[in-house]
């Protein structure tokens, strides 16, 4: 057994992730209606696989400098250019988006700061705050999910190193309106607080084109990724663009770290950013409001403007009794408090074919009822 003593404190201010306990509960059921996972149901496009293919038959299989391919660069540059037209905007390959964030973190908070998100949160914030030794703060924005910025502003003190938010957001799927994402980084600016954008599920906006706060401020740092986009999640590959000097310092962690992201895998990503995706979105678009018009009778939400999640309340009881009976029923979603300080809402991924999604309303609406 391993003493105590050789464990590092930060190992107890880090949790295992909820979402990854159900995910391993669901191997256990016969089955199974998963309806938890944030994992795309659709395959990695056949023209990005044969792009690995080729990377690895090519002999692409060993160390990449530490910031990617100088043709996956090229790609993520003239992408960042044509969207931020004049900004000086650096790139970086990330593996993952996660990764991207840890680097982030690594590279501006000190051991004390204080990092302000919104709750709900991805369930990574917390723990990847605690990490390098910072402290999460959280503002409420239930019933709608809407980020108030008054409640922002009070919350930021001289420990404030950054604001952290996901739009559209894991767990709501909530998108942070264009007026507000400009008077966000206007506040951040002048408070002198850095501002990162997780914009991983940025190709999934429904009711409005992909927005960003960077539009406003090249000085905030963009962290996205290519696994929800186009299926390929396990391959690992993000990217992260902003201002020169924090891209730098990321880099340079990144080089002790995970030293590149994967060699082939960059080279699949210059042919995934040349795929078009808008017919997996039209269709993830059906899917959301395919579970709106289902379960709005039964249970309260606010409608989603993106990802792929809906995160009702529960008619009864806590969110996690909620889930407890769900998974008697063979249904796997993940409860609330995964994401929240509140135990009162429950994540449903309506990434999944029509076939699951049926079957998990069918569920759903007979527990609300029951």
């Amino acid at each position: 057994m391993v003493p105590e003593s050789w464990l590092a404190e930060r190992c107890g201010a880090v949790e295992m992730s909820g979402v990854r306990k159900l995910f391993e509960l669901g191997k256990s059921l016969k089955d199974p209606i998963n309806l938890s996972i944030g994992q795309p149901h659709f395959d990695v496009p056949e023209p990005v696989k044969a792009a690995a293919k080729a990377a690895i038959g090519a002999g692409h299989n060993g160390y990449t400098v530490t910031q990617g391919i100088p043709e996956l660069l090229a790609a993520m540059r003239a992408d960042v250019q044509a969207r931020f037209p004049g900004q000086e905007r650096d790139v970086l390959v990330t593996s993952g988006t996660s990764g991207g964030l840890l680097l982030a973190l690594l590279a501006t908070v000190n051991p004390g700061d204080e990092v302000i998100t919104a709750d709900p949160y991805f369930v990574a914030y917390p723990n990847l705050v605690a990490t390098v030794g910072g402290t999460l703060v959280t503002i409420d924005t239930y019933p709608d999910f809407r980020l108030d910025l008054n409640k922002l502003e009070a919350a930021i003190s001289p420990r404030t190193k950054a604001v952290l938010l996901s739009t559209p957001s894991n767990p709501t799927g909530a998108v942070i309106d264009a007026a507000t994402q400009k008077q966000l980084a206007e506040l951040c600016r002048a408070r002198g607080v850095l501002l990162v954008s997780d914009e991983i599920y940025r190709t999934f906006h429904y009711d409005t084109p992909p927005l960003s706060p960077a539009t406003h401020d090249p000085n905030v740092l963009v962290v996205e990724g290519f696994g929800k986009t186009y299926g390929m999640t396990g391959w690992r590959l993000g990217w992260a663009h902003g201002p020169k000097r924090l891209i730098q310092e990321m880099a340079k962690f990144q080089q002790f770290t995970y030293v590149c992201a994967p060699s082939m895998v960059q080279h699949a990503g210059v042919a995934a950013m040349n795929f078009d995706v808008s017919g997996i979105v039209a269709d993830y678009r059906r899917k959301r409001d395919l579970m709106v018009s289902a379960l709005r009778d039964d249970y309260e939400f606010a409608r989603p403007g993106g990802a792929f999640y809906l995160f009702p309340k529960v008619p009864h009881g806590t969110a996690t009794e909620f889930v407890t009976r769900a998974i008697q029923h063979n249904l796997l979603v993940i409860p609330g408090g995964t994401f929240s300080k509140r135990d009162t809402h429950l994540r449903i991924s309506y990434a999944a074919t029509d076939e699951t999604l049926a079957r998990g309303i069918d569920v759903l609406q007979k527990l609300a009822r029951g």
